[in-house]
């Protein structure tokens, strides 16, 4: 039986880059390093219980056979001090909306162009609910 989302993965074209955005500008922990052959090739970084995003490097900067990934979501108590915290450090966010499934939503991009949303539930969210979003995009 599944559990729960236990990683994300993530390519990264400058690990330092990635590094410095999901630690210091949204603020998660490293959790633990991958290494190959003595060399750096990714890390964990922790986003709640046993819930991490996982960074690899890849030295493809063309086009890719893969997508990085469309988005990945990351769940906040508090999306206006979040996204304070971030302007704050230099880092473009968009500015919260309500999205359809009535959660406030904001997003924000990662140095290899990595798409994540950030959102805060409401009383009102789907995800507790269940009504159907109707999309209005």
């Amino acid at each position: 039986m599944i559990k729960r989302l236990a990683h994300v993965n993530v390519l990264s074209h400058d690990l330092a880059a990635s590094e410095h955005f999901y630690c210091e500008v949204l603020g998660l922990e490293k959790a633990f390093d991958f290494t190959k052959n003595d060399k750096p090739f990714g890390f964990y970084v922790k986003c709640g219980e046993t819930t991490f995003v996982e960074v690899f490097l890849t030295s493809d900067t063309g086009e890719q056979q893969r997508p990085l990934i469309h988005h990945l979501c990351l769940e906040l108590e508090d999306i206006d001090a979040f996204i304070a915290s971030v302007r704050s450090k230099g880092w473009t966010i968009t500015d919260k909306k309500l999205g359809v499934d009535q959660s406030w939503q904001a997003w924000i991009t990662d140095p290899s162009g990595v798409r994540i949303e950030v959102m805060q539930y409401t009383e009102n969210s789907s995800q507790f609910s269940g009504k159907a979003c109707v999309a209005n995009w």
